[in-house]
């Protein structure tokens, strides 16, 4: 099913590229857990939406017998705002057909000062054209002014991406540095970022982590449990019949089918790092993960539809010029 699904949309992908060619990409491996990674390329990459960060796209990641990450979706259309029912098929837009655990910065650096034409920056993506005075649309696919000078470093156990982006006509300029490092030793993966401002403005904002969980393709159902450090509290009216919280935990109700969606926000949580700790368990598969991170929470959500699972947890940020900003998340694998 997995392989199937990734064959349609490299399939669907030729549509994208005049010259189509297979996305680059990297493996890595500690001996315990290996990790598939797509390359940022503008011209031939697996991504090149202007919503999410192009580096560290993971592409699949291996633990004894199971497989977390991969496509949520069966194609693509660059028609599509967001994503689609189309049948058996799910069709997703180029700024949401990506995969794994994914980051979008918010807000758009000078998009509201800019005008029609002019210029604004994406972190992670680059230096975008906007086309008019409308609002900001994360799931509109931008013009591509310039992506910056990029540079990916490999090690056995890791690879590590580098983008450096300066855009006098704004102020803003950054170089942004993202490892994705597997743990000698341990079923253990960390996304390490730095964040340098090199222009003449403060860059401040949030950044989420869009996690997109597809365990060995099992759909979100009752199998999946999420546990939380803290007692939670969602959008239950919204969510009646799909998902319950039992103080700390969140369970699904049924097994998600068709076009019915979870969506909510999360509350309950503290101002420390500790409650950036998401545990979620599938007992059918018989295999779990950790997600944690070195920051406090600035906000936490969970979407969730028939192919995939999504915890998102939040953080601020803030960093004026010649300043550095620096966060951490792990990830721990295990089965049981």
């Amino acid at each position: 099913m997995h392989r199937k699904m990734l064959t349609l949309i490299i399939t669907s992908l030729m549509s994208f590229a005049p010259a189509w060619s297979a996305p680059p990409e990297m493996q890595i491996t500690n001996g315990i857990v290996s990790l598939r990674v797509y390359l940022p390329d503008a011209a031939t990459g697996f991504y090149r939406g202007t919503r999410f960060d192009w580096s560290g796209v993971v592409a699949a990641l291996h633990y004894k017998s199971h497989n977390y990450y991969g496509p949520w979706f069966s194609k693509t259309d660059p028609n599509v705002r967001d994503f689609i029912y189309d049948g058996a098929d799910i069709t997703a837009g180029p700024c949401s057909a990506i995969t794994g655990p994914v980051e979008e910065f918010s807000p758009a650096l000078g998009f509201d000062a800019a005008k029609s034409g002019g210029r604004f920056i994406k972190i992670g993506v680059g230096v975008l054209r906007k086309p008019d005075d409308q609002k900001y649309d994360s799931f509109h696919r931008y013009d591509l002014v310039d992506g910056g000078r990029r540079s990916v470093k490999k090690g056995p156990d890791f690879i590590q991406f580098s983008q450096e982006v300066h855009d006098a006509a704004s102020g803003y300029g950054y170089v942004y540095t993202k490892t994705l490092r597997l743990i000698k030793g341990k079923p253990e993966m960390v996304i390490e970022h730095t964040l340098k401002n090199v222009g003449a403005r403060s860059i401040q904002g949030s950044t989420y982590n869009h996690n997109f969980l597809v365990l060995d393709n099992d759909p979100p159902g009752p199998a999946f449990t999420i546990t939380l450090p803290f007692r939670a509290s969602i959008d239950e009216d919204k969510n009646r019949g799909l998902i319950q919280v039992q103080s700390d935990r969140i369970a699904f109700l049924k097994t998600l089918s068709g076009k019915e969606r979870v969506f909510t926000g999360i509350e309950g949580f503290g101002d420390t790092p500790a409650d950036y700790k998401i545990r979620i368990e599938n007992k059918k598969v018989r295999a779990g993960m950790v997600i944690s991170g070195d920051r406090p929470l600035s906000k936490m959500a969970l979407w969730s539809i028939r192919s995939v699972l999504a915890a998102e947890p939040f953080i601020d940020y803030a960093v004026d010029p010649g300043k550095e900003a620096s966060w951490t998340i792990r990830y721990e694998y295990y089965t049981f």
